[in-house]
């Protein structure tokens, strides 16, 4: 699709920061359609001025490819301006590094699950701002899954952590900048989000001319951000999830499973749009490390059938079926919680990982994510901004 405009495209063809002393939170992949980064872009203007650039988890480079690895704070030597990480110590703006700014720019990159902690930086974002008394600005960028569809369990109250603050589903169909919109309405920050032009809510990501740069280091492609919304799960789990190899969240394995035998079972669940491939494969680090595992690759055969959500969530519960007494989840820390199960926090509840020990049926635990799904999507319209 050609013709189309980021929000950082249209903000910075705009007056809108002029005069102003500007901070950004950003990535690698804060770029333009000709490969231009957002702090290129701001550190060239003599219409103001960048004084600081703010970093989400990874870091600003995205140089730390593990989960749960901080980043230190650091300083831009080309642009002269200090480097705040918000997956440190701080993961919220303090006042001091607030007083270097006079508008905050967010321009990172989602990929369409409420457990990406980036959302929440901007959330911890739009909270420092609303206490500062000043601006935010998030440039909006496309949901590179497509913005209908909405899956999953729902957020339930007293579940919330960094990987999930607001109540809504697993897959939430929409752009970063509506949910910035979805979030500060119990914030009440000064939020301006600017619109992209010319994206619709059915466009994936390869419907779009967009370079696409991996918006975090293990989810390098395309095809891991689809299925990213269910095998994320597994992270809950000791199971691996691949990352520590070339597909991390298309790979799931386990050193106790048969590759082609768990395959098998997989296919047997007849879930539509997908194929499970039998593989060993052998993570360079994280979760079972230089160990052989066996269990499968996910291909989508046809995303629009496809549910990932449904997909992850079966898988789990395969593996658990397979070998209740092997089978183990992940016990916390977890994403700076220290007492909640991480499964609990991923999936929003205590009722998932009761639900698979129990071996609830798929189409049982399914219809229990009804009621949330539809209740979160009467909830989003008032802040959608694409049809």
């Amino acid at each position: 699709m050609s013709g189309m405009l980021l929000g950082s495209e249209r903000l910075l063809q705009s007056s809108r920061l002029k005069g102003l002393r500007v901070g950004v939170v950003a990535n690698p992949a804060s770029i333009d359609h000709q490969f231009h980064h957002i702090t290129e872009r701001l550190s060239v203007s003599t219409d103001y001025t960048l004084t600081a650039i703010f970093g989400p988890q990874h870091g600003y480079r995205s140089d730390l490819q593990d989960n749960m690895v901080e980043t230190p704070h650091d300083e831009d030597p080309r642009r002269n301006v200090p480097i705040f990480s918000l997956y440190s110590e701080t993961r919220e703006p303090t006042a001091e590094m607030l007083d270097l700014i006079d508008v905050l720019v967010i321009d990172l990159q989602d990929v369409g699950a409420r457990i990406y902690t980036f959302v929440y930086t901007m959330a911890n974002c739009l909270r420092a701002m609303a206490r500062a008394g000043k601006p935010v600005i998030v440039a909006d960028r496309p949901n590179p899954i497509g913005g209908v569809r909405v899956e999953g369990p729902t957020l339930e109250p007293g579940f919330e952590s960094f990987v999930g603050q607001f109540r809504m589903p697993m897959r939430h169909g929409m752009t970063i900048g509506e949910l910035a919109r979805y979030f500060n309405q119990s914030i009440g920050a000064d939020l301006e989000v600017v619109t992209m032009d010319g994206w619709s809510r059915e466009l994936y990501w390869d419907d779009l001319d967009l370079p696409w740069v991996l918006p975090s280091p293990n989810v390098p492609t395309l095809d891991s951000a689809i299925v990213y919304p269910g095998t994320v799960l597994v992270e809950g789990t000791m199971l691996s999830e691949g990352r520590g190899t070339t597909r991390p969240f298309e790979l799931i394995g386990v050193p106790w499973a048969d590759g082609e035998l768990f395959a098998g079972r997989m296919n047997r669940v007849g879930l539509g749009g997908v194929h499970f491939r039998g593989v060993h494969f052998e993570p360079t680090f994280q979760k079972h490390a230089k160990t052989t595992c066996g269990g499968c690759q996910i291909h989508v055969l046809d995303r629009h059938a496809f549910k990932p959500v449904t997909a992850g969530v079966s898988l789990i519960r395969e593996f658990y079926g397979t070998a209740p007494d092997l089978f183990a989840w992940r016990q916390p820390p977890y994403e700076y919680e220290h007492d909640k199960m991480p499964i609990d926090i991923l999936a929003g509840s205590a009722a998932l990982r009761n639900q698979v020990e129990s071996q609830v049926s798929l189409a049982e635990i399914e219809a229990s994510w009804t009621a949330g799904e539809h209740e979160f999507l009467e909830q989003r319209q008032a802040h959608l901004l694409y049809r």
